[in-house]
Order: C-alpha cells, then sequence, then structure tokens
C-alpha cells in the first residue's frame, strides 16, 4: 500500500499553479507542413500532435498489500483509468471504464484489494473520494453537490482519515472512516482555518499549517486525542519565516518540517514531540521537497527541487548511507513506492526527452525492470531535445533562470523562429520534464525558452517575493529580457518570436501583448486578465490562504487601482499583434468569463484574435482529445502569424 506520503499542501493551493508546464500527456510518422521560413526539415521526422498525443501518461504506483500488483492510472483510452498491474507489468487488469471524467488513484486497502480513488466532474475540482470493492461496485464516500474531500492517510487498524467542506466550504474538517463498514466520525473540526497538512501514524497527532502572509506561516501540532483537541506550535518564530510540513516518523514521536529560517532554501528540522524541542534533521543546496519514509521505516526517500530537476535520494535508516540504485537511464526519479516488506521498490523515471516509464526494483536485484513503453513506438525518440538551463541578465542585472530547448534543424545558416513559454503561479517553476506540447512545437521548428521569472520557486525565498506586489511589472520585464536573450543567439529569427503561457503564464502573455510591443503573438492558455474579478472570486476552499494571496497579488478592496492598471482586459485597445486565446468552460480558478471579454476586447481593437473554449474542461486539460485539439490550434495559429 501507499508508503511515502507527499505534502498535502503540496498538492492542493498555489492560486494558478495549473501549466507549469503543459500537462504532461501522453503522445507516430504523418509530417505536418514546417512553418514557413523555418529551417527545411528534409532528414527530421516530424510529427502531429495525435502522434505525440498517442504517448501514454501514467500516474500512481501504489504496491498491494500482497506485494503482486500496483494501482496505475492511465490515459490510454483517452480518459485517465484505473488498472490493477502485476509487478512484472504482463497483465493490466481495468478497474475503471470512465469516457468522460478522470479517475485519479489514491491507494490500494492495507489488507485486500480494495481501491480508493478520486475524481471530479468536468474539472470543476470538486473532488469526491469513491471506494471500489473487489467485485467491481464502487461507492462514494463524499457524496454531495459542492464538496471537496481529500484523502489524508491511514490508521493502524485499517481505517482512514478524509478532510471535506461540506460543513462550511470555506474550511476543511476532518473525518475517520471505519475500513469496513465506512461508517464515519468526525476527528476534528477545523474551526481556526488551518491547511491540515498529516496526521501522525497512531492517528493522535495533527499538523496543520496557518498561514499569515506568502512569506509567514506556522506549523501547529494538534493531539486530537483528548475530547478537547490541544495546540502546540512548533515554529515560534521572528519576522518572515516560511515552513511546511514533510511527514511524521513512522513511530509517531516526531515531526519532520521545512523551513527557511536559516537559509534561502528550505531545510529539513525535526520536532521531537515529546521535549518540544526541533533539531537539523536534513540540508541541501536548494529546496527539500518532499520527505518520506518506508511502511517498516527501513528506508527514507528525500527530493530536492535541484535547478529545476527532481533528484532523489533513498536513504537506509539504519546504516545511513545512500541506497545504489541500479543502472537506468538519464531522468529524474518520480513516485517513489515500496512494498509493505520493504523488498520491492516501484517509480517512474521521466526526462525532457522521455515521458514517465514504470519501473520495479527488487532492492536485492542489479537490475531494475521497466514495464511500460509511454512513448508512441512510432516516434523517433532520437528526434526529441534535452533542454540546457541557461541564464540571462534582466533590466536590473538579475540573472533569470531558462530552460531551453534547440530544434534539430536549427542553425546559423537555418534560423528558427522562438518562443517564450512562461509557467503557472504566481510562484509556478518550469522545471526539466517531458512535455508533449513543447517537444511537439520544437519538433515542428519552433524554439522554446521556459523562462523561471522573477517570483518563481525553486530559486531562494529572496527570489521567490521580488514580484510580491508587482506582478505584470518586474516580471513582464523578465519575460521582454528573455526575448532579447533569444535575439543573441545566432540560430534564431530575432524578429519571429513569440509568447506563450497557461494560467498566471496566460496572465504574462496578455500582459506582454497589451502593455509591450515586443512579441509577433501571443498564447493565452486560460490566463487571467481581470485581477480585480479573480481575487473576489477565488473559490471558497481557498479561505485559509485568501490572506496570504492578498499579500502577495494585492487587496482587491485596497488595491483596485492597481489590480486594474495590470489587468490587460481594462487595456483590450492596445493589444496589436495576433493572440489566441484557450479556455475551459468549467474553470473554477480563471472563470470563462475572463476569456470571453479578453476576446471581445481584442476583437473590438480589429486585431486577430482566436478563440478554443473547452466545454469539458476546467483549470487544465485532461481529455487527450481535448489536449490533441489544444496543440493543433497552437500550431495553425503560429504556422499563420509567426
Amino acid at each position: 500500500m501507499k508508503t511515502i506520503t507527499y505534502p498535502l499542501l503540496a498538492l492542493s493551493a498555489a492560486l494558478l499553479l495549473a501549466c507549469g508546464k503543459a500537462p504532461e500527456a501522453p503522445e507516430a510518422p504523418a509530417s505536418t507542413a514546417a512553418p514557413a521560413a523555418a529551417a527545411p526539415a528534409a532528414q527530421l521526422s516530424q510529427y502531429t500532435p495525435e502522434q505525440f498525443y498517442a504517448t501514454k501518461s501514467y500516474i500512481g504506483n501504489d504496491i498491494n498489500a500482497a506485494g503482486d500488483a500496483m494501482l496505475v492510472a492511465s490515459d490510454e483510452t483517452g480518459v485517465f483509468n484505473l488498472y490493477k498491474v502485476s509487478m512484472d507489468g504482463k497483465s493490466w487488469q481495468a478497474l475503471t471504464q470512465s469516457t468522460t471524467d478522470a479517475m485519479m488513484p489514491v491507494s490500494w486497502f492495507p489488507q485486500d484489494d480494495r481501491v480508493l480513488y478520486s475524481a471530479d466532474q468536468g474539472g470543476n475540482e470538486l473532488h469526491h473520494l469513491y471506494v471500489r470493492e473487489i467485485d467491481g461496485t464502487v461507492k462514494d464516500l463524499t457524496p454531495g453537490d459542492k464538496l471537496k474531500a481529500m484523502f489524508v492517510d491511514w490508521a493502524a487498524d485499517g481505517s482512514f482519515y478524509v478532510l471535506t467542506n461540506e460543513r462550511d466550504a470555506k474550511f476543511f474538517d476532518l473525518y475517520k472512516y471505519d475500513g469496513k463498514t465506512y461508517q464515519r466520525t468526525l476527528a476534528y473540526q477545523n474551526d481556526s482555518g488551518y491547511d491540515v497538512a498529516g496526521i501522525s501514524p497512531d492517528g493522535r497527532y495533527l499538523a496543520a499549517i496557518k498561514s499569515r502572509t506568502n512569506a509567514d506561516n506556522n506549523v501547529h501540532l494538534i493531539d486530537i486525542s483528548a475530547e478537547k483537541p490541544t495546540e502546540t506550535l512548533v515554529t515560534p518564530h521572528q519576522g518572515n519565516i516560511t515552513h511546511q510540513v514533510y511527514s511524521f516518523s513512522r513511530d509517531s514521536k516526531t515531526l519532520i518540517f521545512g523551513t527557511d529560517e536559516q537559509s534561502e532554501f528550505s531545510q529539513a528540522m525535526a520536532f521531537d514531540i515529546a521535549s518540544g524541542k526541533a533539531t537539523l534533521f536534513s540540508k541541501a543546496d536548494w529546496d527539500i521537497m518532499y520527505i518520506g519514509f518506508s511502511n517498516d521505516n527501513k528506508f527514507r526517500v528525500e527530493g530536492v527541487n535541484a535547478d529545476a530537476a527532481t533528484k532523489v535520494t533513498i536513504v537506509d535508516q539504519q546504516s545511513g548511507q545512500p541506497l545504489t540504485l541500479p543502472a537506468l537511464p538519464a531522468g529524474d526519479l518520480r513516485s517513489v513506492e515500496f512494498s509493505d516488506d520493504g523488498k520491492t521498490l516501484s517509480f517512474y523515471l521521466n526526462a525532457d526527452n522521455s515521458p514517465s516509464n514504470l519501473y520495479v526494483w527488487a532492492v536485492d536485484s542489479p537490475k531494475a525492470e521497466r514495464l511500460t513503453q509511454a512513448l508512441d513506438k512510432a516516434i523517433d525518440e532520437t528526434v526529441l531535445v534535452v533542454s540546457e538551463v541557461v541564464r540571462f541578465p534582466s533590466f536590473d542585472g538579475l540573472q533569470i533562470p531558462a530552460l531551453l530547448y534547440k530544434p534539430k534543424q536549427a542553425s546559423t545558416t537555418a534560423q528558427v523562429p522562438a518562443l517564450i513559454w512562461i509557467h503557472g503561479g504566481p510562484g509556478g517553476q518550469s522545471r526539466t520534464g517531458y512535455s508533449a506540447s513543447i517537444q511537439h512545437l520544437v519538433n515542428q521548428g519552433y524554439a522554446v525558452l521556459a523562462v523561471n521569472n522573477r517570483g518563481s520557486s525553486g530559486y531562494g525565498k529572496t527570489f521567490f517575493h521580488l514580484d510580491d506586489l508587482k506582478h505584470g511589472e518586474h516580471d513582464l520585464q523578465d519575460i521582454v529580457y528573455g526575448k532579447k536573450y533569444l535575439q543573441s543567439l545566432d540560430w534564431i529569427a530575432d524578429d519571429r518570436i513569440g509568447v506563450m503561457g497557461g494560467s498566471y503564464g496566460g496572465y504574462l502573455t496578455m500582459a506582454a501583448m497589451a502593455f509591450t510591443d515586443e512579441f509577433k503573438v501571443g498564447i493565452n492558455i486560460f490566463g487571467v486578465t481581470n485581477w480585480v474579478r479573480t481575487l473576489e472570486s477565488i473559490p471558497p476552499w481557498w479561505e485559509s490562504f485568501r490572506e496570504s494571496l492578498y499579500a502577495e497579488l494585492g487587496d482587491p478592496a485596497k488595491d483596485g487601482e492597481r489590480l486594474r492598471r495590470i489587468s490587460p482586459v481594462f487595456h483590450g485597445d492596445k493589444v496589436k499583434k495576433p493572440v489566441l486565446v484557450v479556455q475551459g468552460a468549467n474553470d473554477p480558478r480563471v472563470l470563462q468569463v475572463e476569456s470571453d471579454e479578453m476576446v471581445a476586447a481584442i476583437k473590438k481593437n480589429g486585431v486577430p484574435v482566436e478563440y478554443v473554449l473547452f466545454p469539458d474542461e476546467g483549470h487544465g486539460f485532461v481529455k487527450k482529445a481535448n489536449r490533441i485539439s489544444a496543440q493543433q490550434a497552437y500550431l495553425k495559429f503560429l504556422q499563420t502569424h509567426l
């Protein structure tokens, strides 16, 4: 069953974080015409969006109690469905047959092959928790029209904990479910508006975060064993310090949490619950992303965000030494899971030029077995490119990190057009790893520079906060100076540079098109265009960090004038170059009206604008057919205008 628990907060908040990179999606040889003036590609195979998205995407790799199967979701049918996958990868038993909504794996039950999974409706983010019985019947454990539910963890007796906001849409209460009858009891009523980030294995303690601003928060330890819960402040401090919860120790005696109090980056501290003292547990030269433990406590898994790549270390708890992994292709490990006995490890391996493939490794074996072929076999994988980490100076001399994807057909005698790619957030990060969208564009002869503008995570707290209350200003200049960097490359057609991004990256795209005259085209993927409305209409379940958002972006009641000044929808008359807008109708973060009004404002100005609206998607596109349609629209638009 599930062994490595990743922080709930890392899986939830962040205002507009979708589309830090196009949704990693799956992906033979029909070629499309290269964009006008792109380098001739007679010897380079080019592929269509359909071919790139014939590739399969996988999520989850939880190992069951018997140790003979994993719980995996695949979008092979076009929508994510659940499969019981044998440990040798030869048997894939379909557990769900959805044709509409994505089925996301949560966990096997601790003693049998019942399954917990989650799903929303058309991308509305109102996820419910479901149980699939061994006979195939399904029960919604969290029924209700407008509630949102999140699995937390298992208890030693086979019961499990779930957060829902059914009592009050703004706050998540904790319920304990009986693992046999599914009857539930209220374990903790969250009247304080905490973000519950974990529960100790013995079920006694909650770890919760209370945010004051985006630069300052606290970790609280809540003892829920008594009739009246008691609280302990884990992180007393002066000034602005941010913290996160990593994990409880398996014996429930220690809470492992992160802090940037002594560093630009998040270090791990161990809080001894009995003594109330915290000591340094682990540190790195970059942010520690997560720490977890195998069920038998033999191994500790640590992930570090090292210059936009994920570096995973598996440590033998007894010796304190890193586990030596078998030889593997280049790439980053993701989703590391141990079997209950600690003898088998499952994980994904992902790289810029290789989508995630599932591996299984018997810890005493010299070789790990690859179980999947994610990239469609018709694509020649040698045409895919690996990004280069680069840095360029911005307007004030600040070094801006970025990932540069150079088309194979580019040269000084065959210059190519280019795109600035902007991640979501604010506070997101473009990271190494496979993106069908980027690889397709590069394959078609477009260079891509994925800029991590100031305000991006992963480069220290000072860099992260440089755009606070300056959004659409200094970070926009980083995008402009990204263009200048591209123009300095002798293989770039310097008069054919566009900009595109999703979510907050969509906002910066529209800001670039409205407030600068630098870019020839813009592709806005569900980007904010009216900050006043967006901040006034955030989903109720974000209440716990509303003040943090306002501290970073602005309070619409107090900062309305500035927010209108940086909102592109009020400046449609300034947009002079072609724009493509792509939106999901069910998006709860960036409402459809944002894109509707932006398109209308550009049309009123007589500027070419195209609009693609998906009626069955939200903030990010999960259905394969829609991802293909979006990619087709990007390519057609670029071939026409860039």
